[in-house]
C-alpha cells in the first residue's frame, strides 16, 4: 500500500474517566490508593526496544522517516519511559483492534497529531502486517481503515480547532468562538484533540488575515489571549455537545521544542542537531511553556470528563528524538519527532489509560 502523501501544514479512561493530574487518586472497592503518575518519570535505555520496525511502516511521512533520510545514530530508539509508581505496558495492538473492533478514534490538530496519528498507526500495523487496509485521503481528513476489524483511524487536520472562514469584503477570519467541524468528531468513539503551535505564526505564515472575538473582528490580538479563547469554545463544546459516555476525550498536551540548548542546561548548544541521548533524570532545567497552565486551567473548569494526555515533560527529557536535518523535506526541525520513537510513547499512555487493568504498580 502507498504511504500517505497529502501534505498537511508543518508547524477505563480510568472507570470513572477523570481528568489524570500528577498525584490522582483512583478509587477503588471504596478504598482510596494513589495511582501510578505515568506523566512524572524518566527515560531508561532497554535494548529491548524499539516496540516496531519502522522501516517496514507504510505510514510514514517523509518529515518523520528519520532512518529513511539518513540519521547517524539510532540509539534515541532505544528509551523507554519509566513512570513512577508503576510500569508503562507494551502496546498490544491485536488486543486494542479486537476491543475496538468496529469502532472509529480520531486524532484532531497540526502536524503533533500528524505525529502522533501515524506513530498509532505504525503500532497496530506492525502488530498485524498482514491484516488489509485501505487509506482514503480528502482535504482535511486521512482515513485508515483495518478492514479485518473495522477499525477507523482518522486525521482530521485543524490547527486551531477554532474555524477559519472567508468573509466577503473581509477576508479569511480566525472565527475563536466557532468550531463547525464539531458535528463530525463527536461522531467517534476516541477523539484525541491538539493545539497550540499555529497560535503563534504571523505575517505570511498565518492562514488568516483577520482575528474575531466575541463578533468583533480585528486584524490581530495576543495570540496567548487568542488560544485561551479558542480552548475555551473547544471546552464549551465538548461540554455541552459530545455524550462522554459513548465517546472518550483526549487533549494532547503541549510537546516540548528543543532550538536552545540553554534550556536543558548545555548554553553552548545551539539546537537539538547532534543531540543523541536522553537528559538524565526527571527534572528539565527550564520552566513549563506558557499554554501548559492554561490547558490545565480550562479542562479543570470542564464539567465533562477529559483526559490529559500530558506529555510536556517526558518530550522535554528527549532533545534526542527529532528529526533534525534528517527528513525528506530538507529543512531543520527540531518541533517535531522521529518515528518510531517518543511518539510511540504518548501511544503507549493513551493505551494504559484506555485500558487500566494493563498498568502494573511497582513497588
Amino acid at each position: 500500500m502507498g504511504k500517505v502523501v497529502e501534505r498537511f501544514g508543518l508547524a477505563a479512561i480510568f472507570v470513572s474517566f477523570f481528568l489524570l493530574e500528577a498525584n490522582a487518586e483512583v478509587v477503588t472497592n471504596n478504598t482510596k490508593k494513589k495511582s501510578c503518575d505515568l506523566f512524572e518519570g524518566s527515560w531508561i535505555f532497554d535494548n529491548s526496544y524499539p516496540l516496531y520496525n519502522s522501516t517496514a511502516c507504510p505510514f510514514i511521512r517523509k518529515e518523520f522517516d528519520c532512518i529513511k533520510f539518513g540519521k547517524p545514530n539510532l540509539e534515541y530508539l532505544k528509551y523507554r519511559w519509566q513512570p513512577k509508581g508503576c510500569v508503562l505496558p507494551r502496546f498490544d495492538g491485536k488486543n486494542f483492534l479486537r476491543r475496538f473492533r468496529g469502532k472509529k478514534i480520531m486524532y484532531i490538530g497540526d502536524s503533533l497529531s500528524l505525529n502522533n496519528f501515524e506513530s498509532f498507526l505504525c503500532l497496530l500495523h506492525a502488530a498485524v502486517p498482514k491484516a488489509k487496509f485501505k487509506q482514503e485521503i480528502k482535504k482535511q481528513t486521512v482515513t485508515v481503515t483495518f478492514e479485518d476489524y473495522g477499525v477507523e483511524v482518522i486525521l482530521f487536520h485543524s490547527n486551531y480547532l477554532v474555524d477559519i472562514e472567508v468573509q466577503p469584503n473581509v477576508g479569511r477570519v480566525l472565527k475563536l468562538n466557532s468550531m463547525k467541524y464539531g458535528r463530525i468528531w463527536k461522531k467517534a468513539d476516541v477523539l484525541i484533540f491538539n493545539t497550540w503551535l499555529w497560535y503563534l505564526r504571523s505575517d505570511s505564515k498565518q492562514p488568516w488575515d483577520f482575528v474575531e472575538n466575541n463578533g468583533t473582528i480585528s486584524k490581530d490580538m495576543d495570540r496567548v489571549a487568542a488560544f485561551r479563547v479558542g480552548l475555551n469554545t473547544w471546552a464549551k463544546w465538548v461540554d455541552t455537545d459530545v455524550d462522554t459516555k459513548k465517546t472518550k476525550v483526549y487533549f494532547q498536551g503541549v510537546a516540548a521544542m528543543h532550538y536552545h540548548g540553554s534550556e536543558w542546561g548545555e548554553p553552548k548548544v545551539k539546537n537539538c542537531f547532534n543531540e543523541t541521548k536522553p537528559v538524565k533524570g526527571s527534572t528539565y532545567p527550564s520552566g513549563l511553556p506558557i499554554p501548559v497552565n492554561i490547558v490545565k486551567q480550562v479542562l479543570r473548569k470542564m464539567s465533562k470528563p477529559v483526559y490529559l494526555l500530558d506529555i510536556t515533560k517526558l518530550t522535554q527529557l528527549r532533545k534526542d528524538g527529532h528529526p533534525s536535518i534528517y527528513n525528506g523535506l530538507h529543512g531543520f526541525d527540531c518541533t517535531h519527532w522521529c518515528i518510531g520513537g517518543v511518539p510511540d510513547t504518548w501511544n503507549q499512555i493513551l493505551y494504559a489509560s484506555l485500558f487500566p487493568n494493563s498498568l502494573k504498580h511497582s513497588m
